[in-house]
């Protein structure tokens, strides 16, 4: 018995080091959620983003290995507001792993406690196209809500690995010190972009745009998700001569063809704007996100001098 005891504690001492070191296994719907998450994990978590930043989230193809990511997953963390509405639920049925569903600890929705804007009143119907009646999804794109965002990660790793919530907590406060300084930044960057007047693809862009005084004054889709039609696109063309739109925005997954072409017969500049971490190979973190766009608007205005 007594060779058992040690023979038993001896395996323990072996294995404490990486039981130790074991990571909290998360799996996240965006990339924008993945930094965040690792802002706040660091070495404590291992994160798998499902859509990359130059896919259409509202659009996923289900694949096997996002399955085996979901069954091993501790935590489930998700945009919301129905952004993922199309394949986030099948996936997390498919997946067979009670800890992630909805309700339990090891599903967190990033959007709770954000700021939500154009929330839908009354009903919604598919004539009015994708219409998200809980409010618009992009809205990390505004980094207050980054923040809050990060804040949400936070408390959430803390109660799934209690054991290092210090750490998380040391974690946010650095993340948001740094943010903090970064605004600053970003708003003097966009201090020259207050009233910029642009045309964009999808309604991509509120948060960010309320967050730095620029002005959609159309979009290329005449409603959410439905194609332009020719006669929304002479509307839209003339619009763009009349007011002298500089810039056309159009996120990356979008095929450019026809905003080329009207920004060619308009006089205005057409930008392949990222609206995700990973959308490009330098936009590595949240904070690239907002360094990479801001210095696109201010380049591309100042070519046109």
């Amino acid at each position: 018995m007594r060779k058992i005891k040690l023979w038993l504690s001896a395996l323990l001492v072996f294995l404490a080091p990486s039981l130790a070191l074991a990571k909290v296994q998360v799996v996240t719907t965006t990339e924008d959620l993945a930094a965040l998450t690792r802002e706040i994990g660091g070495e404590l978590v291992d994160v798998s983003p499902i859509a990359k930043g130059y896919q259409d989230p509202h659009f996923v193809e289900a694949k096997p290995s996002y399955l085996l990511k979901l069954k091993k997953a501790d935590l489930f963390i998700q945009v919301g507001l129905e952004l993922e509405v199309g394949w986030a639920p099948a996936l997390l049925i498919s997946a067979r792993n009670s800890r992630i569903l909805p309700g339990n600890d090891g599903f967190l929705e990033a959007s709770r406690g954000c700021d939500i804007l154009q929330k839908t009143a009354g009903g919604v119907d598919r004539s009015q196209g994708d219409v998200h009646p809980l409010g618009n999804p992009h809205f990390w794109l505004d980094p207050e809500n980054g923040r809050v965002i990060a804040r949400n990660i936070e408390a959430k790793l803390s109660v799934l690995d209690a054991a290092h919530a210090k750490d998380y907590e040391d974690n946010l406060s650095r993340f948001e010190a740094k943010l903090s300084e970064k605004e600053k930044e970003w708003d003097d960057a966009a201090s020259p972009l207050k009233g910029l007047r642009v045309v964009t693809y999808h309604n991509s862009w509120p948060n960010f745009v309320k967050r730095f005084g620029i002005e959609v004054v159309n979009f290329m889709e005449p409603k959410p998700g439905i194609p332009p039609s020719p006669g929304h696109v002479r509307t839209l063309m003339g619009q763009i001569k009349a007011q002298k739109v500089p810039l056309i925005l159009i996120e990356p997954y979008f095929d450019a063809k026809l905003p080329e072409k009207i920004a060619r017969e308009t006089g205005a500049t057409m930008l392949v704007f990222p609206p995700s971490v990973g959308a490009k190979p330098e936009i590595k973190t949240y904070f690239d996100l907002f360094d990479h766009n801001l210095k696109l608007l201010k380049d591309a205005l100042a070519d046109r001098g």
